[in-house]
């Protein structure tokens, strides 16, 4: 018996899928905080931290998917280094979204 071809890319897309939701979960926590705190310079990171959710959602996750079932139809490497570091710089930029807004709510 032979394992499905398309177990694998379809485990890395949920995985991609996974960090564009985490991403737009840290973006709804900020939301919330720039309510909560009534401060509308917060509204900055918050943008910019769904910005990077949706982008990986809707750009990076459709290429990784159709990139990986190529390969793996072509037994090619399926590897991305560009998508990610792309996706990898985008967590980080997420995480000092939420760093910097934290820093602003304790600071007021």
């Amino acid at each position: 018996m032979t394992p499905p071809v398309e177990t694998q890319p379809a485990r890395t897309a949920l995985a991609w899928q996974r960090t564009g939701l985490g991403m737009l979960l840290v973006a709804g926590l900020l939301a919330r905080s720039t309510v909560l705190a009534e401060d509308l310079l917060l509204v900055v990171p918050t943008a910019v931290a769904a910005l990077a959710g949706l982008l990986v959602l809707g750009v990076l996750v459709p290429r990784r998917h159709r990139a990986g079932r190529a390969a793996a139809a072509a037994a090619g490497d399926a590897r991305a280094h560009r998508s990610a570091a792309l996706a990898t710089a985008l967590v980080v930029l997420v995480a000092v979204c939420g760093l910097a807004a934290d820093l602003l709510t304790r600071l007021r």
